[in-house]
Order: structure tokens, then sequence, then C-alpha cells
């Protein structure tokens, strides 16, 4: 019995490999496993429900909806938090709230992609509050889907520009969020993606010593976490 999870495959046309990988990872390792958790950034950005016919978007349904034997769960990341219930049906995923919590072979576990522990970037954080707004996001989603994907390109660009003018520890995750976090659903293992920076960690909270994995981003290092009832282990493809 296992479980995998992974996280920042960022799929998109211009790089195939990695959509092909994705493909290979889940006839091969994914479809022998009884559950796999996506916590975010599947796709690089995500327009809307209504871009479903997209070629490489309906392989990658097609494909997951094909694991018909290993249960399947998304959690949204920050590219592509519009993915809806469309979505959800085309490929027999279960949509998870953006903090989860879960038993996994009898150790609690929570599962989140890992942006919401970036509390140092408030810009950053700003613009999560307001595209995470039920309001917000019916607005955009009422544009035309080639003005939607105009629009997302723009803020690709203006994000990209920014980036290079923020400090490495701001992206990262904020240590006191981390902590408040584990403290707040009583000292369980943590699960997230988000930073591509894959590690393990051990935090000390009040007396509790709390295991933190960071899931790799897809490209150089691509992989996944894979837990099973002796615990976890980080696998490289």
């Amino acid at each position: 019995m296992s479980t995998l999870l992974i996280s920042d495959l960022h799929l998109n046309a211009q790089q195939p490999e990695i959509a092909a990988q994705f493909l290979a990872f889940l006839e091969r390792v994914a479809a022998h496993a009884d559950a796999l958790y996506i916590l975010g950034d599947l796709f690089e950005y995500w327009a809307g429900d209504d871009d479903l016919g997209d070629p490489l978007n309906r392989t990658v349904t097609a494909a997951l909806g094909r694991l018909r034997h290993t249960k399947r769960y998304f959690l949204h990341g920050n590219r592509d938090f519009l993915i809806g219930a469309k979505f959800a049906e085309a490929c027999g995923v279960q949509l998870l709230s953006d903090t989860h919590h879960i038993e996994l072979y009898g150790v609690p576990t929570l599962l989140l992609h890992g942006d919401t522990l970036c509390t140092d970037d408030a810009r950053y954080q700003a613009f999560r509050k307001q595209v995470r707004d039920a309001n917000w996001q019916a607005q955009f989603l009422a544009n035309p889907l080639a003005q939607r994907k105009a629009m997302i390109e723009d803020l690709r660009k203006m994000s990209e520009q920014e980036k290079g003018a923020k400090s490495a520890a701001i992206m990262d995750v904020n240590l006191v969020s981390v902590e408040n976090a584990l403290r707040a659903h009583d000292y369980p293992r943590m699960v997230h993606g988000h930073t591509h920076r894959p590690a393990r960690h051990m935090h000390a909270v009040d007396s509790h010593q709390c295991e933190r994995w960071v899931l790799p981003d897809w490209g150089e290092h691509s992989g996944y976490l894979r837990v099973t009832k002796d615990g976890c282990e980080a696998v490289y493809l």
C-alpha cells in the first residue's frame, strides 16, 4: 500500500518533455498506488474549465481519468486555482480545501500547496487574497477565453519581473507561519510544494517534533513523495 504526492509540474505546451514524463509516471507508477495527491500547480496556468479542449489539457485529464484503481485528489496551487468541478469530473479527481488534514497510514498529515506559508511576501499575499475572492473569479471567468489567456500571460510576465527583484528568503516559507500551522492542526506531519526547494525538515514546536516535507518541482529534478506505513520516501525520476 502506498500514497503518492506531487506538486509544481507547471505543465505547458512549451515543455512537452515534462508532460511526457508525467504521463509515463501516471502509467508506470501512479497506476499501482492506492492514492495520488496533486498539491497544486499541475499546470503553468489554468484559464478556466472551458479550456478543457486544449490539446495538452485534454491529454492530461484523459490520462488522469484512466487511473481507475487509484484514488485521485487535487489541491489548488497559485497557478491553477481556477480549476473547478468540470475539470474534476473530467479526470475523476476530488477537489480538496486549501488546507487538508488526513490520516496517512495512522499518521496525522497536513497537506497544502505552500504559498500561504510564504507570509514575508506581503505583495503576493495581497494578490492571492484578491484572486481567490469568489466575486473576482466570477468577473474574470465572464471574459472570453482568449482574453483571459492574454490577461494571464501579462500577469505571468509581471510576476517573473517581480521575482527578479525579490530576495530568495522572502519567497520561502516563514518559519513562524509553519509553526503556527502545525500548532493549529495539533502537530501533524506537513507536506507541501510551491517553494521549489525539496527537502525534509524537522520542527520542534511546543515540545513536539514535527516532520515537514517539501515536494520538488518538475524539470531537472522531477519527483514525488511516496508514503507507506513505514514512513516517507522522496523518489526522483
